[in-house]
């Protein structure tokens, strides 16, 4: 099942089930993706009927447009960031000449983002040039309600929804901000998430041990940028992320909880680029990480005024799973 977020109503939009090859979609009775979770048990099927009525008839609906869509959740509850691939963790800390921690491999990272609002999956990024505008592509989950000491397992029944995430960074801001202890704040702005949420039923094989096993394409200024797996060299799936939520709390249906950006082990370091035979990045800054291991100094800039990302996930047979986000960068807001 599919389904989006119009930019019609209120804040949190008009919920519209979306076809499977996100070329049509109808407005169920129920007005947002908010209240289908809140009612999961029941919304559910409804929506599902509604879905495969869409599917086996081609000539139901309206014209899906992703540029009419809000983010599938404008604003959530909960927005919980982890960092599940720890290579991106060991390049940064390889990039000081420092070493990781222990802990880091058996305790996830993680933070809490800001969620009262989020910008859609085609919104311009408003940013200064000098703050190091960054995109970090990534995997996201949303869940149920999930009690507090949630295990793995449980946590894992408890995925509701499968989401793609622009987790917008300003890493000039990052360092000032991380040694006042307090953690990020100014450095992470509003994120975009992919047009379309899609249930883990609609990725087939490609969702086990809940991980999602294809490539996360990134492409910056038309040209692919990266296109690692987003099932490898995930130290932590999405059940255990989650558990980490609910150790000291409840988690509310709609928590939406993140992967870190997407990063595969690789074997050369400046020859991982794309352009080197390599996966690429999903981040700016993993590119300059591994610059810096190799020549000393970053060389690719951050992105400036005009530049685009782009970042989607297709499926073995070459099908947009869940829409592109199409983020541009204004600095001249």
């Amino acid at each position: 099942m599919k389904l989006a977020t119009l930019k019609q109503g209120g804040r949190d939009g008009r919920l519209a089930v979306v076809s499977r090859d996100l070329s049509r979609y109808v407005l169920p009775e129920i007005p947002t993706l908010q209240a289908a979770l809140d009612d999961w048990e029941q919304a559910e099927g409804r929506l599902k009927n509604i879905y495969d009525e869409l599917n086996a008839n081609p000539e139901q609906g309206e014209a899906f447009d992703p540029e009419q869509c809000h983010s599938p959740l404008p604003r959530a509850y909960q927005w919980a960031d982890g960092s599940a691939y720890l290579n991106h963790v060991e390049l940064v800390r390889k990039a000081r000449n420092s070493e990781v921690p222990e802990s880091f491999y058996d305790d996830p990272l993680m933070y809490q983002g800001g969620s009262d609002s989020f910008i859609g999956p085609r919104d311009e990024i408003l940013a200064k040039p000098e703050w190091g505008i960054d995109f970090e592509a990534e995997v996201v989950v949303v869940s149920g309600d999930l009690k507090q000491g949630a295990t793995p397992e449980e946590a894992a029944k408890a995925i509701r929804l499968i989401m793609l995430v622009n987790d917008v960074s300003l890493r000039g801001l990052i360092p000032a901000e991380l040694a006042k202890g307090f953690g990020f704040f100014q450095s992470k702005p509003a994120s975009a998430f992919s047009p379309v949420a899609v249930t883990p039923d609609e990725l087939g094989d490609a969702w086990q041990d809940s991980k999602v096993h294809l490539p996360l394409r990134v492409t910056l200024n038309g040209k692919l940028f990266g296109f690692p797996n987003a099932g490898q060299d995930m130290t932590f799936n999405f059940g255990r992320l989650l558990s980490h939520v609910t150790q000291t709390r409840d988690a509310e249906a709609g928590t939406i909880v993140g992967s870190g950006t997407v990063s595969n082990k690789q074997d050369n370091l400046y020859g991982s680029s794309v352009e080197n035979g390599g996966v690429g990045y999903c981040c700016l800054a993993e590119a300059r990480m591994y610059e810096t291991i190799e020549t000393g100094k970053p060389q690719t800039p951050f992105m400036q005024h005009g530049d685009v990302v782009k970042i989607e996930m297709l499926d073995k047979d070459g099908n947009n799973i869940f829409g592109s986000i199409i983020n541009k960068v204004n600095t001249q807001y």
